[in-house]
């Protein structure tokens, strides 16, 4: 027996213990997070449970993945919460300090356990996964802080793996790239706002609408330093005038390209891991 197929599973037989009782699982409509909802769907219905979706309504994030996480809660047939937050005023995070991610997930964890005692709910799962715990992840504390239970850690399961469990299921976001809360695009120490992350988001979205799959657009100042996969660095370079002009029309005074590539946790450099 392969060793994914050893994890798979582990994370089966424990998705079928917590579907015992009706469960909540925070749902971001990453793959992460869909595999999950996937499992315990299929499980809870099996068992003549429930299973409640909740999604953090946030601006932290691009807000067309609200949509999206309708969709695929409508699918597999989950009941489907929203809840809006203002983490830049309610989390203590505007200053960006390095324990943002801390201080965030304490807060949104915190509003879907109120959520959670409201139903009667005691089962809160969450996407997070093997690699997860190998990279600055401070918003991981407060998960064990708050008794959030994440089945995809437990199994072990890596990245690839979970990419690879979620095509195995059907899941259409099996090969969607991570999308990390905008705030990860500015430097710790740097004040936020809602008017620079917005900001960010037309910006990557034009990439993206060019074709260019993990993008990133990281701001230093009046700098916007562009991310994107090794093998698409000479593209950039090609349309290097039309991407200049509409970065600049943005309001970014000057536009680089990150000659390492796309990399996740690139503004983590330097800080301690957890």
């Amino acid at each position: 027996m392969c060793d994914l197929q050893i994890k798979k599973e582990k994370l089966l037989k424990k998705m079928w213990e917590y579907a015992g009782q009706d469960m909540m699982v925070a749902f971001s409509g990453g793959v992460d997070s869909s595999l999950l909802l996937k499992i315990a769907c299929d499980m809870a219905g099996e068992r003549g449970t429930q299973v409640y979706a909740v999604t953090m309504q946030t601006m932290l994030h691009p807000m067309g993945e609200i949509e999206e996480a309708k969709r695929i809660c409508q699918r597999m047939k989950a009941g489907h919460i929203v809840i809006a937050i203002d983490e830049l005023n309610e989390a203590g995070i505007m200053g960006n300090p390095p324990e943002r991610c801390y201080l965030c997930k304490r807060h949104l964890f915190t509003q879907i356990k109120e959520k959670a005692a409201e139903l009667g709910i005691s089962i809160i799962l969450e996407g997070t996964n093997e690699d997860d715990l190998h990279v600055y992840r401070p918003g991981i504390r407060a998960l064990r802080e708050l008794q959030i239970i994440s089945p995809l850690a437990e199994a072990a399961l890596t990245k690839k793996e979970v990419r690879k469990l979620a095509s195995e299921y059907g899941i259409e976001t099996a090969s969607k790239p991570s999308m990390p809360c905008l705030a990860t695009r500015f430097p710790y120490g740097t004040a936020l706002s809602y008017k620079d992350m917005e900001r960010v988001e037309r910006g990557e979205t034009y990439l993206k609408g060019l074709g260019f799959k993990n993008v990133r657009i990281r701001v230093h100042g009046t700098i916007a330093r562009i991310e994107v996969d090794g093998d698409a660095l000479g593209e950039v370079v090609k349309r290097k005038h039309e991407i200049v002009s509409c970065l600049k029309e943005l309001g970014y005074v000057y536009v680089t390209l990150d000659l390492e590539g796309f990399r996740s946790g690139s503004m983590d450099v330097g800080l301690e891991t957890i």
